[in-house]
């Protein structure tokens, strides 16, 4: 019998910050509110289900824009059973990524990054490309 393959390619048109920062996700969401202006939320945590592995649960953050949208994600699990799982694990060191998709650019995410940076509580920010990231179809949670 002769098999088909369906190959599917998801877009990835927003930039991605990995942060390094060793806060509760809502103190990190209000550090990025209250430096960056922006007004994330607390939106429900997004749940990825495997068949031969744990469930994820991540928790996440929104804000949506007119044409666009910045989102927050942990990129540790919230603990199922023994042990927590990695959103990105090939990026253990990374404790959030920060997503922005902006089709009006009046985002600058240099801009962004110095402004993270600067602050004391995040000990790196660092813009990372979608495209050299193994796993990166589970950022697809919006």
């Amino acid at each position: 019998m002769k098999k088909n393959k369906l190959l599917v390619e998801s877009p990835f048109n927003f930039d991605l910050l990995g942060l390094i920062a060793p806060l509760k996700d809502y103190k990190m969401a209000w550090l990025i509110n209250k430096c960056l202006g922006l007004e994330l939320k607390k939106a429900k945590d997004f749940q990825m289900e495997f068949i031969n592995k744990p469930t994820l649960i991540i928790s996440q953050f929104i804000l949506e824009k007119e044409h666009g949208f910045v989102q927050l994600l942990r990129n540790r699990s919230y603990p199922m059973g023994s042990q927590a799982g990695y959103l990105v694990p090939e990026l253990k060191a990374m404790d959030y990524f920060l997503l922005f998709q902006d089709y009006t650019c009046e985002i600058n995410i240099n801009t962004y990054i110095d402004t993270l940076s600067s602050l004391g509580s995040i000990q790196n920010v660092v813009k990372l490309d979608i495209n050299k990231i193994k796993s990166r179809d589970n950022l697809l949670t919006y």
